[in-house]
């Protein structure tokens, strides 16, 4: 008997992808998460012969993931990773906060079947819409043999989460790689693979807190001409868990900020140190300096927010 065809799942959220405006000439003015996934698949012609489901987890603008949805998401594709049938997953997410989603499912479930998440710059209503396009190449690299890991389609280039930055406000290649590079390109309906999947060490869904209860806090507070430290003493007053510090050039702070982050960290908050800048990574630090994002220091500063939120639910995790 013949085996039956390997089903991807497609897992919406809502964002510009499903996102409607008044009239096709409008790229920038629309309302974002207005369309099921459901229709957003069914408006693709090319998909029409492809094993596909697809299910609603949210529908949210992506400037408002957080949590809930975050933890919704990580329940929905654990479920349909553990099923055999299963090849791989796309998600569908705003731009807005993309590298934030890629790096959590990454380093959460560094999953061995492929998941992709794709997305668009104008609505699904444009004459420049980019979301089927989009939609299309993420199926085909989760359906590429061998794919396996967190991956992020944008404009024909396949993103590894690490690095992985919205760079442009509103052009249709508004992401970029890092200075890694892209893992490759889908051109003519093939992907063309550069570098290898992403790998890690799984820390495992079960970190999540459950429905309803906190996450640790974790804020961004950026270094600048001026910056005298008072938003780091304000949150740590107000409970704050964690801060990422986004420091000018190769993670440099004013000495306002290097007090205030001593004071943080004596008083058992957890301070990491990100860049600013669009691109590159923090090097040459000092031993015993102030820690960049893990090993992995070319993650943005939203990047970095998620990784220290994981490191902290890790530590919770071990308290018994």
């Amino acid at each position: 008997m013949a085996s039956a065809p390997a089903c991807t799942v497609i897992l919406g959220t809502g964002g510009t992808i499903a996102g409607r405006a008044a009239a096709p000439r409008e790229a920038l003015r629309y309302a974002a998460a207005q369309i099921g996934v459901a229709e957003l698949v069914a408006a693709v012609p090319a998909l029409a012969g492809v094993e596909l489901e697809a299910e609603q987890v949210a529908q949210v603008d992506s400037k408002d993931m957080g949590p809930p949805v975050w933890t919704a998401l990580v329940q929905a594709v654990v479920r349909h990773l553990a099923r055999a049938e299963v090849s791989g997953l796309v998600v569908t997410h705003g731009t807005d906060t993309l590298e934030e989603t890629a790096l959590l499912l990454h380093r959460l479930l560094a999953p061995a079947k492929p998941v992709v998440l794709t997305a668009a710059m104008r609505p699904a209503t444009s004459l420049q819409a980019d979301g089927p396009a989009n939609l299309c190449d993420a199926v085909t690299v989760a359906r590429t043999p061998g794919a396996r890991g967190v991956v992020a389609v944008m404009a024909g280039t396949v993103f590894r989460p690490e690095g992985l930055r919205k760079h442009h406000t509103w052009k249709l290649d508004a992401f970029a790689a890092g200075d890694e590079g892209a893992l490759g390109q889908v051109v003519d309906g093939q992907l063309r693979q550069h570098r290898a999947w992403p790998d890690a060490r799984p820390l495992g869904a079960h970190l999540l807190p459950p429905a309803g209860a906190p996450w640790p806090r974790v804020e961004i507070v950026t270094s600048h001409a001026g910056a005298d430290g008072r938003l780091v003493d304000l949150l740590c007053a107000d409970g704050v868990d964690g801060i990422v510090l986004a420091g000018t050039g190769n993670g440099t702070l004013s000495q306002g900020l290097e007090q205030a982050e001593q004071r943080a960290q004596q008083a058992g908050v957890a301070v990491w140190r990100a860049s600013r800048c669009a691109a590159g990574g923090i090097v040459g630090l000092e031993p015993g300096g102030l820690a960049s994002a893990g090993s992995a220091a070319a993650l943005s500063p939203a990047q970095a927010r998620v990784a220290l939120t994981l490191t902290l639910l890790e530590q919770r995790a071990r308290v018994p």
